[in-house]
């Protein structure tokens, strides 16, 4: 797959799962489509890029700004 990351035992790159929920489809619509890639597997990826990015912006924010 060009050294992309792919889901665990599979070859359905991670790019998918992001470029899916970028594009307003679910989570089910997904796995639907990927029967390959667990639920589990999907939801750690984006737990994963959730800390990911929790933590890249408190690096450049020391305060979060008011809601």
């Amino acid at each position: 797959m060009g050294g992309q990351p792919c889901f665990r035992g599979s070859r359905v790159p991670v790019q998918h799962l992001i470029d899916y929920i970028e594009g307003g489809s679910t989570l089910d619509e997904f796995l639907k489509d990927f029967p390959t890639v667990s639920r589990h597997q999907a939801i750690e990826v984006l737990r994963l890029g959730q800390e990911e990015l929790i933590e890249c912006v408190s690096r450049h924010m020391s305060v979060c700004p008011p809601a």
